[in-house]
Parts: structure tokens; sequence; C-alpha cells
């Protein structure tokens, strides 16, 4: 089945060939660090993480560019208000980016440029764009000239004559037409510059990753994507700029992934209802975060709420527990074998625009399917081959998706020791009564054993004794 992408340009869902056969080239927006990440963010940065796993999956050479704007109003602004330099800022918040996405199990890009590294290749198409009367100075300020451009519009599907400026398009007496965007702010006391034909200042917002895609991908490449707000301006912004500045196409296939919602409600900062990642892994694995991330078409708005996250909870314990049901009683390791008829139905979910809610239904039949086969004690079902076939299908699907990437041991021992943050007794007291429990039984007190396992119970702790050892986990 040929992969098809709903293109936002086109508007219709179109078969992908890509420029180069076998290769694509993929640039996505990255975050403007100037605080935590947010639900929002993350749901941008898993779902373009899933379509270069699975693009990669199926053989393709993926070079893949997420941006850090670095320097920005919104930086410079939060700098200002805690007393720190606008860089140190900026290098502080990449880092707990990182630690938040390294958290999701998110592949680093092969390219993470930032927009201070770029200032030059900025520079360059700025002159571009003045030298073909596409943009021009005013005040040392440098702006695009958007009725230079016919097609501008043509991705969001506005027209010039009846848009209203979008949230970050600065009102500035020196424009020639009030939708005319900034590609260069002149300098500010105090602020980051740089030196120029036009002054010292900095880049604006929209020219940063035309110069960065272009700088690592070329005038033309295969995918951008982004969330929804920014199919306009930014995106819009970007497409006129760079199609005026080289006289081609910039991106063949636009991709934007829906809205996150709070509660049924937008997720705004003016309702004040952002949820931060590193708050949220406080409470649920990081793997249940990402399974509902997915659980949504990424086109499509998910609404972000416990109850819903609670359901993903448990429903990634049981994709660990039929792993760890195949290893005990099975004794099936994960292994390679060629993939099964339900590595080919997941594909073909994914190749219809990445339908990763299709593919999660189609990883759970394959649970239950794998779940009444141990229950049989039957090593094969004339369906879908052998269990070992449906094990491999299981780590082909947890690969593309981002899940399953750790041992089942690791899984519940890590959600065991999350789940005691409500309650009274810790990880720690737990190790101890463990390991004197395995002292008395080495000395054959069972009394004493027994009264420690009595008495974890009654705060909600379970013990398997293994022959490689005793684990405990919370009581479900």
């Amino acid at each position: 089945m040929a992969m098809r992408i709903y293109n936002t340009l086109t508007k219709t869902k179109e078969t992908f060939e890509p420029m180069v056969p076998g290769q694509v080239k993929m640039y996505v927006c990255g975050p403007t660090v100037y605080d935590y990440c947010h639900v929002g963010h993350a749901r941008s940065v898993v779902v373009f993480d899933v379509v270069v796993r699975y693009l990669r999956a199926m053989g393709y050479q993926v070079t893949y560019v997420r941006n850090f704007t670095d320097v920005d109003d919104k930086i410079i602004n939060r700098a200002g208000e805690v007393g720190m330099d606008a860089r140190r800022l900026a290098e502080k918040y990449i880092a707990e980016f990182y630690r938040d996405m390294d958290a999701l199990n998110v592949i680093r890009a092969d390219r993470e440029p930032r927009v201070t590294e770029h200032i030059d290749d900025i520079i360059g198409i700025v002159k571009t764009l003045i030298d073909k009367k596409a943009a021009y100075t005013a005040d040392g300020d440098v702006f695009y000239a958007v009725e230079t451009f016919g097609e501008y519009g043509k991705l969001s599907g506005r027209k010039l004559a009846d848009m209203v400026a979008g949230s970050r398009i600065e009102i500035n007496e020196n424009k020639r037409n009030p939708f005319d965007f900034v590609l260069w702010k002149a300098a500010k006391p105090g602020e980051p510059s740089w030196p120029s034909p036009w002054g010292k200042g900095r880049p604006g917002w929209h020219i940063e990753c035309s110069a960065m895609s272009c700088r690592f991908l070329g005038e033309t490449f295969d995918i951008h994507g982004g969330g929804k707000d920014l199919i306009f301006p930014h995106h819009e912004n970007e497409i006129a700029q760079s199609e005026a500045a080289h006289g081609k196409p910039f991106a063949r296939y636009w991709m934007h992934n829906g809205f996150v919602n709070i509660d049924n409600e937008k997720m705004s900062k003016s309702l004040n209802n952002f949820l931060m990642i590193r708050d949220i892994l406080n409470t649920y694995h990081p793997e249940t975060v990402r399974l509902f991330l997915l659980s949504s078409h990424y086109r499509s708005p998910i609404d972000f709420s416990d109850r819903n996250l609670k359901e993903s909870e448990k429903a990634l314990d049981k994709v660990y527990g039929l792993v760890k049901r195949i290893d005990e009683e099975a004794g099936i390791a994960a292994g390679t074998s060629p993939g099964g008829a339900y590595w080919q139905t997941f594909c073909e979910s994914m190749n219809d625009d990445f339908n990763t809610a299709k593919g999660v239904g189609i990883l759970f039949n394959l649970v239950k399917e794998a779940n009444r086969i141990v229950d049989g004690g039957k090593a094969t079902t004339p369906a879908d081959g052998s269990l070992a076939t449906l094990s491999a299908d299981l780590v082909r699907m947890g690969q593309a998706l981002g899940i399953l990437q750790q041992s089942w041991q690791s899984y519940f021992e890590q959600r065991s020791r999350t789940r005691l943050r409500d309650m009274a007794i810790s990880a720690d007291a737990i190790d101890a009564l463990v390991a004197e429990r395995t002292v008395a039984r080495s000395e054959k007190n069972w009394k004493r054993a027994d009264e420690i396992r009595q008495q974890l119970e009654k705060d909600g702790i379970i013990l398997e004794d293994k022959a490689d050892g005793t684990r405990w986990k919370v009581a479900t």
C-alpha cells in the first residue's frame, strides 16, 4: 500500500513521493526556549518523532531537522523578569527540553540548529530578498513586503485583503502594509544583537526557519511539520520569503498536528491551564503520556485529562503485562521473526496519513490474541502464526510508536515507585523490609518472613518471590 499524507497546502491526502527515492528531508519547527515544555509542545514533538520512526522502519533514509529559537522577544522579556542573561536562560530551557523529551523516548533530530548559530545564513537570505525588491529597510528594521508575493495565503487559505494581523505580527508605523512582517529588527539597548548591513540587530521570528531549513535540507525539501497554530502566520510567511528568495517551491508536503484541550477547554495561557511535562511525569509513567498522545489521529484535537491518562495507564499495563507473560509463561524472548499479519495491518494504518489511533487499536488486538494463546498453552494460532511472530510484531509496533522501550521488570518497578508518591510508605522503607525478609528466609525464620509480607500487604504492597530475588509492586 502506498503511503499517503494529508498535505495542508493542497487540503488533500496525497501519495508520498520524496524528491529522491528512498530519502526523506524533513523539517519541524522546534520550541522557543524561554520556559519549561508543556503538553502542547510534547504532542508536536512526539507526533513527528513517530513520523520519523515509521519512515525509517519503512526503509527510508531520513534527514530530520528540528530547530531551537534561542533569541526572541519572549526570551529577552523572561530574562529581564528573572534577572538572567538571555543566552543563559535559553541554555537552561534547552537542557530542560532535552530532559523532558528524553524521558518521553523522543529520538534526537539529526540536526538541531539554534538561531544564534545561523545569523550569517539569515542575513544572506534577507539580502537576497532586498535585492529582489521583496523586502525593504526602515530605520534599521527590514520588512518583507507581502504584496510582492502573489500567492500569499496559499497555505492558510486566507486572502490578503481580508486578513487580520496574527498575534505575533508586530504593529509598526514604518510598515508599508500592516501585514508586512519583520525580517531583521534594529537593536535596542540591552538586547542581544549582531552586526548587519542595516546596522546592529537580530532576526525576526519567521526568517529563522527559512534560513536553517535551507542550510541543512536545501531550497526545496520533502516534509515541513508543526502545530496547527503555526499555519498562519509563521508557515505562511516562511513560504513567502523562501519562495521569493529562491524562486522555487519551499516544502512539498505540509503536516500540522491538532490542538491540545485541557478538560475540554482549549489549552491557553489566558485560562492558565498549561500543563508542564515535568509536572505530568511526576504522576504518570512517560510511556503512558506518549501512548495517550498517540491515541488520537495527529490532525485531530485531543483532550488531556486525568481520566484519559488513567485509561492509557491501564492500557499500557496490559501491554507490558503481555510482555511479562510471554517471557515468564511461554519462555519466548523478543525475536526477529518476519513481520506477521498484525504488523502488516499496522503498516496499512500508518501508511494512511500516520493513523496512530488505528495503529494503537491494532496493537491491542494483538495483545488480546496473544493472551488467548498463552491462556490456552498453545504456541501457534492458524490466523496469525506463532507466538514468537506476535511477539516480534509487538516489538516492531512498539519501536514505531516509541513505547515498550524498557524491560517489563523496569517498567513495573518504575510504575510502582511513581504510585508510591500518594502512599504512606516509601520505596526505601519497602526495600529495607524486603532486605530484612530475605535475611529471615535465608535463616529459615519463616514467621518473620510472613510477618513482613503481611505488613507490606496492609500497606498495599505485593511481593513476588523469583529465582533471582524478591520483587515488589503496588497492588492494583
